[in-house]
C-alpha cells in the first residue's frame, strides 16, 4: 500500500466577511520534500500555513495531514506537524532545557523520554552548548534555531515553518539553510515560507508562488523556470543612444519573447535555438548597433517571482 500524501490541499479557500485570504488552493506533497512558498506579505501564505497547523478552519475545501483530515480530527493532525510561528514568543525565565522540556509536555512525549529526544534536537540544532542558557539571553539565530528544535521534539512527519529565516544575519541563515537540508534528508516533509528566493532555490524540492490569495505557480524549480520565462534570457550591452533602435529591431525577431532595459544592458527573454540567436546578432550588426558585449545569462527564481506577481495583496 502506497503511504499518503504527506500534505494534501483541495480546493481550500478561507475568507474574512469580504476579505478572500487564501482562493481556491491545492497543493499535494509526498514524504521527503521540502516546498518552499513564495509570495508578498499579505499573500495567503500565513493563512495556508496555520489552516495546516489546526489553528484556523477553511472556509471551503478540505486539507489532510498523513491522509488525516484537519478539520475532523485535530489532535491526530497535530501530534505528526512540528509548527514554526513566524514570531518567537516570549519566554522569561525559562533555561534552553525547560523550553523544550514544556512543548514535549505540551505533545504528551512521556517525561521518561524528554531528557534523551531534548539532548537529540538540540544536538540537531547546534544548540547542545546552550542547553542550561536562559532563552531570553539568545541572539535571534539561537531563538530560531530553538524555536526549530521544538516543532521537532516529538518528532513530526511534517515541518511548518512560517519565515524561519526572517531578520537573521547571513550566517544563522546558511544555518537554518543547512538544517532544513538535513531535515529533508531524514525524509520529513517540509513547507518553509521565505522572501529569500535565492536561499529557497539551494534546498527547496519544489516552490509555489502565492499572490492574493491565488496559487499562480507550483512545481519543480527548472520546471518554473522554463514554462515561464522560457529556457534562456540573452544579456545584451548596447551604448545607451543605440537602445532604442536594439528594441525596434529585437522585438520582431524569432525566438524574441520580451526585450526589457535594467541599467546598461537589454534582457531579452529567448527560446530561439542556435541559428536564431545568430540571425538576432545579425540583425543588430546590420542595423548599425553598436554592441558592446552579448551572452547567455542564467535565469533564476526571482526572475520567475518578478514575471508573476503584481505586489497585490488580499
Amino acid at each position: 500500500m502506497n503511504e499518503p500524501l504527506r500534505i494534501d490541499l483541495r480546493n481550500i479557500t478561507k475568507r474574512y466577511d469580504k476579505l478572500t485570504a487564501v482562493d481556491n488552493l491545492s497543493l499535494a506533497l509526498g514524504p521527503g520534500e521540502i516546498f518552499g512558498f513564495i509570495g508578498p506579505n499579505g499573500a495567503g501564505k500565513t493563512t495556508t500555513i496555520k489552516i495546516l497547523a489546526t489553528l484556523l478552519e477553511p472556509t471551503t475545501g478540505t486539507a489532510f495531514v498523513d491522509g488525516i483530515n484537519v478539520v475532523e480530527n485535530p489532535d491526530a493532525v497535530r501530534a505528526r506537524i512540528g509548527y514554526m510561528p513566524d514570531t518567537f514568543g516570549v519566554y522569561d525565565e525559562f533555561k534552553v532545557w525547560e523550553y523544550l522540556d514544556f512543548f514535549a509536555a505540551a505533545y504528551k512525549v512521556p517525561k521518561g523520554d524528554r531528557p534523551g529526544l531534548i539532548d537529540l534536537v538540540l544536538d540537531l540544532t547546534n544548540l547542545s552548548n546552550k542547553k542550561d542558557a536562559y532563552v531570553e539571553g539568545l541572539s535571534r539565530g539561537m531563538k530560531q534555531r530553538l524555536c526549530l528544535a521544538r516543532t521537532m521534539v516529538h518528532n513530526p512527519k511534517v515541518l511548518l515553518l512560517d519565515e524561519p529565516a526572517s531578520g537573521l544575519d547571513p550566517r544563522a541563515r546558511i544555518e537554518i539553510r543547512d538544517l532544513l537540508k538535513e531535515l529533508r534528508n531524514l525524509g520529513k516533509t517540509i513547507i518553509v515560507s521565505s522572501h529569500i528566493l535565492p536561499e529557497l532555490a539551494d534546498f527547496c524540492t519544489s516552490v509555489g508562488i502565492i499572490e492574493k490569495g491565488k496559487l499562480l505557480v507550483s512545481g519543480p524549480i527548472d520546471s518554473l523556470i522554463g514554462d515561464n520565462l522560457g529556457a534562456r534570457v540573452l544579456e545584451i550591452k548596447v551604448p545607451a543612444e543605440d537602445k532604442a533602435t536594439a528594441s525596434k529591431v529585437l522585438g520582431p525577431l524569432t525566438g524574441v519573447r520580451n526585450v526589457a532595459e535594467r541599467g546598461e544592458f537589454l534582457d531579452v527573454q529567448f527560446d530561439g535555438g542556435i541559428d536564431a540567436q545568430n540571425d538576432l546578432l545579425l540583425a543588430l550588426i546590420n542595423a548599425k548597433v553598436r554592441i558592446v558585449s552579448f551572452g547567455e545569462v542564467q535565469t533564476d527564481l526571482e526572475a520567475v517571482f518578478m514575471n508573476l506577481t503584481r505586489g497585490l495583496v488580499a
